[in-house]
């Protein structure tokens, strides 16, 4: 768990991870997904420095329960793509339409 964090959010974060394990992820993943849903929540409820754009005005992490995990008929949205684009360097990324920024991902 991150420094500077409460005690709610300790718990949080301890239920998130055994979940995932329950549901068979190894524990270093259900590390990952636990932390980023901690963070999220964190920057939506103002308790961190930073908030991606993302964290602010995307769905909650409860609500949405996995409807984007990468896989099924929605996947990643339009901006989750065009941030791992940013970050990895294509060019030409502000072009591309979601189809686009997919195959420019490999994904």
């Amino acid at each position: 768990m991150p420094a500077g964090s409460n005690a709610k959010r300790e718990r949080q974060y301890e239920h998130i991870k055994k979940s995932v394990e329950a549901r068979g992820e190894n524990p270093d993943k259900a590390q990952e997904i636990a932390a980023r849903t901690v963070n999220k929540e964190r920057a939506r409820a103002g308790e961190s420095k930073t908030a991606s754009r993302s964290s602010l005005q995307d769905v909650s992490s409860g609500h949405r329960g996995g409807k984007r995990s990468h896989r099924g008929a929605g996947g990643r949205t339009y901006a989750q793509l065009y941030n791992e684009a940013r970050q990895r360097g294509v060019k030409g990324r502000s072009r591309m339409n979601k189809q686009q920024l997919l195959a420019a991902l490999g994904g």
